[in-house]
């Protein structure tokens, strides 16, 4: 089937061949065109890309394969047409006009892969694009050697190439439109942009064509050339092929663009999550959480460091003063009956009010940080006289002083502050230590006021220097030993189990009370360790009782630092399991002023030591301030009245009528309860009509060895495991 065209007349004496096109060719060429324009609009997207060396190779290989698939479609529609007589096609210009296609396509690639399309860009583009149209459409047109040569109709001739040069700016700008267009939607107008370029590049192909007109007579000198339906299917083959192909691997590309962009997006994501998380953990291992000051390890940190830059300074210092740093040492005073009366939440609103104030009144380049529940330090560099820490000190109170509006009334508190300059005031290893000496003189002298270190103080902060290097090594010198205390069924009489009370037995000054050195260990950070050792050692003698015969509960009590620490219950899990014991024959105590310091510590504490099965009780209960509403969430098992209520139920009714209360409180909430410090029969007496569960004191039985409480038990079994609640506790820990 085909259709024939009548060509122009120029001069009507003149008779031309007449010309047809196989419409199904031509319909082939409009789809290989469109065809063409889609792989070039993704071949568009591939060419911009940082990597240098990888748009260069998509450039050149996209070159090659957009341009034999332009140069297709006009082979394709040269093929379409036909005359009366036999046509072919000369092989060099055929190859020219390939040549002339991949130029245009290797200008199209390159500007596509700039950043954006400017004006300049769009014009001398398009110009030279449609250029290398024409050149690609003219030069294959030339491939037929006719004689007579071609007749031409300028102005279709014309009208081609200004169609190719708009046709070349459209597809530039659709180009650059792409990149804009939502990727839901992407597919379906690269297909419809491909069509309109599609029909574009055949408009100004076959109206070239139409501008061509063949005398009558003519003949093609070169019909036994590039010839035949056979070549130009050929041709169409491998072209869409060689288009497909790339369009495949352009596909490819992007799908692994896309993936690489994803996983470098997502390892962006996880490194700003890790950075967060760093930067968290370093608050947390550097920074007081309530107050957003330093803490101990970042003070020490920084007092180490000013030290060193102290001292090399002091070695380059010739005729000028040599350079001094200060340390103060700051406690509050007032502060604890603020803490028991309105509670914790309007202690800490106090301690961060103070902290913000402190920081205020110090110097810009002073660093203020909390190391402990009330107790704050100050690191002073340049420091030319003693005169620049007083004025500083001064400032402090005065700002401490100033009532603070808490829970709708006003409270006062003030500090009491010990000053130590280095390096005047001693070693730079004792500064804190001297500065914590001075402080007490302070609080001596009334609070609300400083100290100056003076040498005559270093005799106490040497004895605590001495008393904490000493305990350091207490545990790996076997200085360390629990005493153990047996409890008393109300009911029976039969042990209910025993309380462990540590000792020290110190070489040279015998046994050094848990009064003197739980303080010594709280404030040098051994108290952790200390507990961790009585932990152990408690499971151990547990072990070795069960191992000849007697199975005898114990219980230990826990301090506000293990509380805090993680992995309590994990270490408590792992010495019951190294020992070979049940949990149930651990009980652990806490203080109640501990339990309500920080009610969720303790209670993720308590829940975490439930869990694995080891009892808990509250310890020297009455004591503090706690809430009924708090108790309730513990998942306590015993309560243990305070000895100053025992001590004074013989003479006080008071006391008598607390102790009743505790005790009926207990019960009702099912707790069972223990009374510690019996030491008359009187007192023993009382607490028996009072329905009270278990006996503690010297009146029953004194503190003793493991040994001896094994002969002393001799004459007393130990209650049935399944009849009575285990205590055993580590006196002050």
């Amino acid at each position: 089937m085909s259709f024939a065209v009548c060509p122009p007349r120029l001069e009507p004496a003149v008779n031309y061949l007449s010309s047809s096109y196989d419409p199904w060719v031509v319909l082939a060429s409009l789809l290989i065109a469109s065809f063409a324009s889609y792989v070039a609009l993704d071949l568009a997207q591939r060419v911009r890309t940082h990597d240098r060396r990888v748009a260069r190779r998509w450039w050149l290989g996209g070159s090659l394969a957009m341009g034999t698939g332009i140069w297709c479609m006009h082979f394709v529609g040269m093929m379409a047409f036909s005359l009366p007589i036999e046509l072919g096609y000369t092989h060099a210009l055929t190859l020219a006009s390939w040549f002339a296609g991949v130029g245009v396509s290797a200008v199209a690639l390159a500007i596509a892969s700039r950043g954006k399309l400017t004006a300049r860009r769009l014009i001398c583009g398009a110009l030279l694009m449609g250029t290398g149209i024409c050149a690609m459409h003219y030069t294959g047109m030339a491939a037929l050697d006719m004689a007579p040569g071609i007749v031409w109709d300028w102005r279709l001739v014309g009208a081609s190439a200004a169609i190719a040069v708009l046709a070349s700016a459209a597809a530039l700008m659709i180009f650059f439109w792409l990149r804009q267009v939502d990727a839901r939607y992407s597919l379906m107008v690269q297909c419809a942009a491909a069509l309109v370029m599609g029909v574009a590049i055949c408009g100004m192909h076959y109206t070239g064509m139409a501008a061509a007109s063949f005398p009558a007579g003519t003949v093609c000198l070169s019909s036994g050339a590039l010839a035949g339906k056979g070549l130009g299917a050929l041709v169409a083959l491998s072209s869409v092929a060689l288009l497909t192909m790339t369009l495949l691997t352009s596909t490819v590309d992007a799908r692994m663009r896309s993936r690489t962009a994803q996983l470098a997006g997502s390892l962006k994501v996880a490194n700003a999550e890790l950075q967060t998380a760093n930067e968290e953990l370093r608050q947390r291992a550097f920074i007081d959480a309530l107050t957003g000051l330093p803490n101990r390890l970042l003070f020490e940190d920084r007092l180490m460091h000013a030290l060193s830059r102290l001292e090399r300074a002091d070695g380059r210092i010739s005729d000028r003063a040599a350079e001094k740093l200060a340390v103060l040492f700051i406690d509050l005073d007032g502060f604890k009956p603020v803490n028991d009366s309105l509670g914790h939440a309007a202690g800490d609103f106090v301690l961060a009010e103070v902290a913000q104030r402190m920081r205020q009144a110090a110097r810009e380049s002073d660093t203020v940080a909390r190391i402990g529940g009330d107790e704050f330090v100050v690191l002073m560099e340049d420091v030319a006289s003693l005169a620049d820490c007083v004025a500083v000190a001064r400032r402090m109170l005065e700002a401490l002083t100033r009532p603070i509006d808490v829970a709708e009334q006003q409270i006062a508190v003030s500090g009491s502050m010990g000053i130590v300059i280095y390096p005047d005031h001693g070693q730079r290893d004792k500064l804190i230590a001297h500065a914590d000496v001075a402080m007490y003189a302070a609080k001596r002298a009334g609070g609300n006021t400083y100290a100056v270190f003076e040498s005559h103080m270093d005799a106490g902060a040497h004895e605590q220097l001495n008393l904490q290097h000493d305990l350091r090594h207490a545990v790996a010198r076997g200085q360390l030993e629990l005493y153990y205390q047996p409890k008393v069924d109300g009911h029976s009489g039969q042990i209910r189990g025993v309380e462990a009370l540590l000792r020290w037995n110190h070489p040279q000054r015998g046994v050094v009370s848990p009064g003197v050195f739980i303080p010594i260990a709280e404030r040098f950070g051994l108290i952790n360790g200390l507990g961790n050792w009585v932990i152990d050692e408690a499971c151990r003698q547990m072990a070795t009782w069960a191992a000849g015969g007697l199975r005898m509960r114990v219980a230990i009590n826990l301090s506000v630092h293990q509380l805090r620490e993680d992995g309590l219950a994990e270490r408590v899990g792992a010495a019951l399991a190294r020992h070979g014991l049940d949990a149930s024959q651990l009980l652990c105590e806490i203080t109640e002023t501990v339990a309500m310091e920080d009610i969720q510590a303790t209670q993720r504490a308590f829940e975490a030591l439930a869990d694995i099965g080891v009892f808990l009780s509250i310890d020297d209960f009455g004591t503090g301030y706690s809430s009924l509403s708090y108790l309730r969430q513990l998942p306590a098992r015993q309560l243990k009245i305070d000895r100053s209520f025992v001590s004074d139920i013989e003479s006080s009714s008071d006391a008598r009528a607390i102790v009743s209360a505790v005790i009926h409180l207990a019960h009702a909430l099912g707790l069972r309860v223990v009374a510690e410090g019996v030491e008359t029969r009187g007192q023993q007496d009382i607490l028996l009509d009072l329905n009270c569960d278990e006996l503690q004191g010297y009146f029953l039985a004194r503190p003793m060895t493991a040994d001896t409480l094994l002969a002393w038990t001799a004459g007393r079994k130990p209650a049935d495991a399944a009849d009575f609640s285990p205590s055993v506790m580590c006196e002050n820990l």
